[in-house]
């Protein structure tokens, strides 16, 4: 297993500089988590890249949808490789894979927020990730898709609390199932539930106000 040094010095060298930026790699299939995970501890750095650069994105943007600021989420994705190469051994396959990953990302970008007492940054966080997912888009055509009914949603998303807000983003922005929701959060189905549906109505008063229905 490789030690501390090593695993830093590997992700240092994959270079996540901007992973708003990265085109998304063809998905793996079922079985190649369980085979990366296996070479990755046995310390294939080739393993490594693949494995950061199949999620990166996906952990930049959820840092970036709790944090708010482009520099930081980068830093916590690096942290959040990091932490995870180290602790692979403790990973049990029960639980998703890209669920645990997100569950390290989320614990290491709330305690940089307790530390660095940036909770205000939460009150643009989802105009950020909106922001960089139309600057990636690559036509006129695509720049002006975004309609009142869009820009709607995405202002009443800004507004909700952090844990409404984080269950809105896992379940429409990373398109995650409410089971490993669930896991990510450490709650139970139920309570995902719930807080969906408090943000679905809370779409459909802001659209209803908005269209004068």
């Amino acid at each position: 297993m490789l030690c501390v040094t090593a695993y830093t010095q590997t992700i240092k060298t994959v270079k996540i500089l901007n992973p708003a930026g990265v085109k998304y790699i063809e998905s793996m299939d079922a079985s190649e988590p369980s085979r990366l995970i296996s070479e990755c501890i046995a310390g294939n750095q080739a393993a490594i890249e693949k494995l950061v650069r199949q999620y990166e994105a996906d952990v930049f943007k959820l840092a970036l949808s709790i944090l708010g600021d482009e520099a930081d989420a980068n830093e916590i994705t690096q942290e959040t490789f990091i932490a995870a190469l180290k602790s692979l051994r403790t990973y049990q396959e029960k639980k998703a894979f890209k669920a645990w990953l997100f569950t390290i990302a989320l614990n290491l970008s709330r305690s940089h927020l307790r530390k660095q007492k940036f909770i205000e940054r939460l009150k643009a966080t989802v105009g950020v990730v909106l922001r960089i997912e139309h600057q990636k888009q690559s036509t006129p055509e695509d720049e002006a898709i975004r309609t009142e009914k869009e820009a709607v949603i995405w202002n009443e998303l800004n507004k909700l609390d952090e844990r409404h807000r984080i269950v809105a983003v896992l379940r429409y922005f990373h398109e995650l199932p409410i089971s490993e929701i669930a896991q990510v959060l450490s709650v139970n189905e139920g309570t995902i539930h719930s807080r969906l549906h408090t943000v679905r109505e809370r779409l459909r008063d802001a659209l209803q106000h908005v269209h004068g229905e």
